[in-house]
């Protein structure tokens, strides 16, 4: 019988350090651990200010953005997209997103805040961001090239990687040297290199064909698209390569 209780013991005791252990490896929200400030990541968004951020052709952020429990989010209209106030050029950024139901927004990067450009997307691709269940545009383009983690209306994603509406989706975009890497989930979706012969042509062939600095630009701000539609973002942290 004392040996049945010294097992039972045991057995609770490496059960709760399992579970100790495990609670304290998971990441937390919008911080960094020591291994990824080794790395030189740079945390863009604390989930308790926005002071890296600005609204496009604006100094401020549009009120119709705001902190809603710890993360970024579209609460309001008509604001506009947000964007870094720095720029970057060869970098590694990792994101999470939840999109509301029906809903559509996007992370542009390489844009140009030049007054000369009216929209982000002007100049800066466009990762995709979106609900492919309930949303049009996930059966409307070429071969599906406007659902979530695609290269907007440009290039589809290699396999379907995206969770439901109103879960977090790990989003991570890789931009060197004109080399870009899409990812979500941990699934590689998309990979191009700007200026390629195959870039140019798919540019002749899309929308973007009357925007003569669409993907031009070496470096630029990375802006969180405003569609209209509910949408949010934490744990967006940069390091540059």
């Amino acid at each position: 019988m004392k040996a049945l209780l010294s097992l039972a013991i045991g057995a609770n005791l490496l059960f709760a350090c399992a579970a100790n252990t495990g609670a304290s490896a998971q990441q937390t929200d919008n911080a960094l651990t020591k291994s990824e400030v080794k790395a030189g990541w740079t945390l863009l968004f604390d989930g308790k200010s926005l002071d890296n951020f600005r609204g496009f052709h604006r100094e401020e952020v549009p009120a119709s953005w705001a902190i809603e429990e710890g993360a970024v989010a579209l609460v309001g209209k008509g604001g506009g997209d947000i964007l870094t106030k720095n720029e970057y050029e060869n970098y590694e950024l990792l994101l999470d997103w939840k999109i509301a139901e029906g809903g559509n927004s996007g992370v542009i990067y390489n844009v140009s805040i030049d007054p000369k450009y009216g929209a982000t997307y002007m100049t800066g691709p466009e990762m995709q961001v979106l609900d492919n269940e309930r949303h049009p545009d996930s059966k409307m383009g070429k071969n599906n090239n406007r659902q979530a983690g695609t290269l907007y209306d440009l290039i589809p994603v290699s396999a379907p990687a995206v969770k439901p509406a109103g879960q977090w989706n790990t989003a991570k975009l890789l931009v060197n040297k004109g080399h870009v890497e899409h990812w979500l989930n941990g699934k590689k979706v998309v990979e191009y290199q700007l200026g390629s012969p195959e870039w140019e042509a798919l540019v002749k062939g899309s929308k973007f064909v009357s925007m003569p600095d669409y993907g031009r630009m070496k470096k630029g701000h990375i802006a969180l698209q405003d569609h209209g539609d509910k949408v949010s973002y934490k744990n967006i942290k940069i390091r540059q390569l």
